[in-house]
């Protein structure tokens, strides 16, 4: 074979180990679950592929470490998780496991908003008492008046109430600024630990926060005309989305979807659809459905579906954007209908 000939096949043969090179230069990344993993390979996008845990139609609430998880952790540069609020189950992993990882807790970074569980009525009490059900009734009732709601979107950090109050709702992803946010912190981090692709990493940021800024103002058209219409969810999980763009969570048929709610708690929902007339109650993919059934039954109320956790979605960079616009659409699909 001529020489120049071996030398093109060298050539062409090195290049094909370019991808390869790129990837096995690339820091272990670990994910907790499927939105914020894709927004972590959103940013990672051209450099290398995270890891994801809770894989498929799993969930945060109920999901039991499996041991090719546990290699995962051992092995990572980057863990990032929403927080202890959420994902209990990988506390101690993380601590066992993860000592040589940097460990990203997304509910802490700056500029994220929290805000705090609802309790009392129609979001069930947390067992500390029942002072607060008067207001929780009242802001039930009254839709939860978006300028108060764009008030306690506003709050950052950590108040008193929170805590007073039993805690973080931890769904913070389902608010696209907080995307934003969490999509900062990712690159910072990424790029502190693989300096080489920092470019890469912002760059990536910079077109994800973009995408993010289109999203919000197509969700906001979206859901303009039911955003008077009150409906009832399985769980209390949609406070961001609520309060981002003025939509009317009712309540909930239970705050802890680990829990199954009791009779008594059953038949408070079966009122409170009654008392709303014709709305919708939505079921997540991960839970019973025939609970839903049960509060809808001799009432007006349609059913729905909602998967705030992306159960149903393959992982992906384009898996955020398809969780929010499916949530944006179910619920005009279903309020639609209702008078």
């Amino acid at each position: 074979m001529p020489h120049s000939k071996l030398s093109l096949l060298a050539g062409v043969a090195g290049l094909s180990l370019l991808p390869s090179l790129a990837l096995a230069a690339a820091p272990e990344v670990v994910v907790s679950i499927k939105p914020i993993h894709s927004l972590v390979a959103a940013v990672m996008d051209g450099v290398g592929e995270p890891k994801l845990i809770v894989e498929g139609a799993a969930s945060p609430h109920t999901y039991t470490l499996k041991p090719s998880n546990a290699r995962a952790l051992q092995n990572a540069n980057v863990v990032f998780w929403v927080g202890h609020g959420l994902e209990a189950f990988l506390e101690k992993p993380l601590e066992a496991l993860a000592g040589k990882a940097t460990v990203v807790e997304l509910e802490e970074a700056p500029g994220v908003t929290t805000l705090p569980f609802r309790e009392g009525g129609a979001f069930e009490a947390h067992d500390d008492g029942d002072e607060h059900e008067d207001h929780d009734d009242h802001a039930a009732e009254a839709g939860h008046d978006h300028d108060t709601a764009e008030a306690g979107h506003a709050e950052e950090g950590h108040g008193e109430h929170d805590h007073e109050h039993g805690g973080q709702d931890m769904h913070l992803w389902l608010d696209p600024i907080n995307a934003k946010a969490m999509t900062a912190d990712i690159e910072k981090t990424l790029s502190a630990a693989d300096p080489d692709n920092a470019a890469t990493y912002h760059a990536n940021a910079k077109a994800l926060s973009d995408r993010l800024d289109a999203l919000d103002t197509e969700l906001k058209a979206t859901v303009a005309p039911i955003k008077d219409k009150p409906f009832v969810v399985f769980h209390d999980a949609y406070q961001y989305f609520e309060h981002r763009y003025g939509i009317r969570v009712a309540g909930s048929i239970t705050v802890s979807p680990e829990a199954t709610p009791g009779a008594e708690r059953i038949s408070e929902i079966h009122k409170k659809v009654i008392e709303l007339g014709a709305t919708c109650v939505f079921a997540e993919p991960q839970f019973e459905p025939k609970l839903v059934k049960v509060v809808t039954e001799g009432t007006p109320a349609k059913a729905g579906t909602l998967d705030p956790e992306a159960a149903t979605l393959e992982a992906g960079p384009d898996l955020y954007f398809q969780l929010m616009r499916g949530i944006g659409t179910s619920l005009v699909n279903c309020l639609s209908q209702t008078n």
